[in-house]
């Protein structure tokens, strides 16, 4: 902590600062996801490897997490995100000039450094807000990834609509420079720095694992699922996985504390966690998909249609936080978590059973969106009440870690399963010697939206298993 106290104003610069890095972040990575069925016909790919433009970013983004993390407690937190923040500016650069799906991917990777950003404004906050103030300051930091979410959705479609999905990257690249120049100028180095190590064999393990298994469930049907490779990468993640847990558990300086981890709330609040983002993934990742694509597969809309019609979504993720915030004052959090995974089973049941017109998909996706609100509202308040407060940043560290698996298994699941199950549909006539011949292309049919969906319903009720067997909590204020 610095020697001098802070001003209320500095305070108050801080944590607009912070919370305004959490919008731009989440803005540029929810701004794509309704382009991408344009991606699939730009680059002439599928749609398991285009969800590579999702992952990528997730698989990199969990990495920096935890290393920068560590790095920011040594070397100083301004310091580090500036410099993950121009990493991240270089990054968004260079997005829009792309024109091969292996130069985005690789931009995206890069562009995912800067999610390291995320949890050091946490901490920035951490460092510079007072106790009694602290909870209302992560609740407005919490609050700008649904507002980011939504803004992208709507303006991020609009902008592929009309100007072309490079331009939503071209845009995003005068905020990030403001952004940068105002924490520059504005925010203090608090740091107090202490002699710790990087954990990055830990590190490399845990990435390597979500690699290889990330791979082998997306591009399983392309190789054949059988085949000596998707075996081989199954192997090798079970076999990185169960390493790191073992030397997670024996070395010091662990990005992960598994000694945390064997806390029962810690524990399952990570799992649930997980759970709860692979929902709302599966819901991004998909729905655009299902309203652009022509029909029989899909509904044929534009993508700034299919930008409004997922935006009440956000909305209700907006809405019902502080409705989870009073259910966990009055009743505790398991039950802002149950109530959210008992909203969110009939919305992934409805997205099952009804989807065949557009206001049954905004009534489906209202309900997903609303209890992953709820869900995650509890999730952070059990998490946060069961570790001591000493540990308090690293385990929501962790937790980031945890969402970030969740974020990336879904893009796989849904990625394969809508190039596993496809329709032949006609999207145009083409003249040979004055013959007409239809040309036909493959989208994703309804067995493929049928078995995402179902998988959502199970992710739910594995998530209603593991939320009741949550000890209950004194909340926190």
């Amino acid at each position: 902590m610095s020697e001098t106290p802070m001003s209320k104003k500095s305070i108050n610069i801080s944590i607009a600062l912070m919370a305004f890095s959490g919008l731009l972040i989440i803005y540029v990575e929810t701004m794509i996801v309704p382009a991408i069925p344009i991606f699939i016909t730009f680059f002439h790919s599928t749609y398991s490897n285009v969800s590579w433009i999702l992952t990528a970013y997730i698989i990199s983004g969990t990495v920096s997490a935890a290393i920068f993390g560590k790095v920011a407690d040594i070397v100083g937190k301004k310091k580090v995100f500036l410099i993950l923040g121009i990493i991240y500016t270089i990054a968004i650069s260079f997005g829009g000039f792309t024109r091969t799906l292996d130069e985005l991917i690789a931009v995206r990777a890069a562009q995912g450094l800067g999610f390291g950003m995320i949890p050091i404004a946490f901490a920035i906050i951490n460092d510079v807000v007072p106790r009694e103030k602290l909870a209302l300051a992560q609740g407005i930091m919490s609050a700008t990834f649904a507002i980011g979410s939504g803004i992208g959705l709507v303006l991020g479609s609009y902008i592929t609509e009309t100007l072309g999905w490079q331009w939503d990257f071209h845009t995003a690249i005068p905020v990030a420079v403001i952004l940068l120049i105002l924490v520059f100028i504005f925010i203090r180095e608090n740091t107090v720095t202490g002699k710790q190590k990087i954990d990055f064999a830990g590190v490399a393990m845990l990435g390597g694992g979500l690699v290889a298994l990330i791979f082998a469930l997306s591009e399983g049907q392309h190789y054949g699922w059988y085949s000596y490779l998707i075996i081989e990468l199954f192997i090798t993640a079970l076999v990185l996985f169960t390493v790191f847990a073992y030397f997670e558990s024996h070395y010091k300086y662990a990005f992960i504390n598994m000694k945390l981890l064997k806390k029962r709330n810690i524990f399952l609040s990570n799992i649930v966690g997980l759970f709860a983002m692979a929902a709302m993934y599966f819901l991004f990742f998909t729905v655009p998909t299902l309203l652009q694509d022509p029909a029989p597969s899909g509904f044929g809309k534009t993508v700034f249609d299919s930008g409004l019609i997922l935006f009440p979504a956000t909305v209700m993720n907006m809405v019902f936080a502080p409705v989870a915030a009073r259910v966990i004052r009055k009743r505790g959090p398991r039950l802002s978590i149950l109530m959210g995974l008992t909203v969110d089973i009939i919305g992934f049941g409805l997205l099952y059973l009804y989807r065949a017109t557009i206001p049954e998909i905004l009534l489906d996706t209202i309900f997903v969106g609303a209890g992953i609100s709820m869900m995650l509202v509890g999730i952070i308040n059990v998490l946060l009440t069961s570790t001591p407060r000493e540990n308090a940043g690293e385990a929501t560290g962790m937790n980031t870690v945890f969402r970030d698996i969740g974020m990336s298994i879904a893009p796989a699941f849904g990625g394969a399963l809508e190039t596993m199950y496809t329709v032949k549909v006609t999207i145009g006539v083409k003249m040979v010697n004055g013959i007409p011949y239809k040309i036909m292309e493959a989208f994703p049919d309804k067995t493929a939206y049928n078995y995402i969906y179902l998988i959502g319903v199970i992710f739910v009720i594995l998530g209603f298993i593991f939320t009741a067997l949550i000890k209950k909590t004194e909340t926190k204020s």
